[in-house]
């Protein structure tokens, strides 16, 4: 039996927290973003938690 192996992408992009959260960064700020208001890119330039809905696919990814 082999040990389950942390994706390598989710590594590098994904943060857990002490209480469970997982961290990421946003999407949309990589280009065609000069059409977009100065407040819209400064939000998008903030980190936010990864959703509950989603969770599941995470600890998958990330083996915890």
């Amino acid at each position: 039996m082999s040990k389950m192996k942390t994706h390598s992408g989710a590594k590098k992009r994904l943060q857990v927290l002490k209480s469970g959260k997982v961290k990421r960064k946003q999407t949309r700020m990589r280009h065609l973003n000069s059409h977009m208001s100065s407040k819209t890119k400064r939000h998008l330039g903030q980190t936010v938690y990864v959703a509950d809905a989603n969770m599941l696919q995470i600890r998958r990814c990330l083996v915890f």
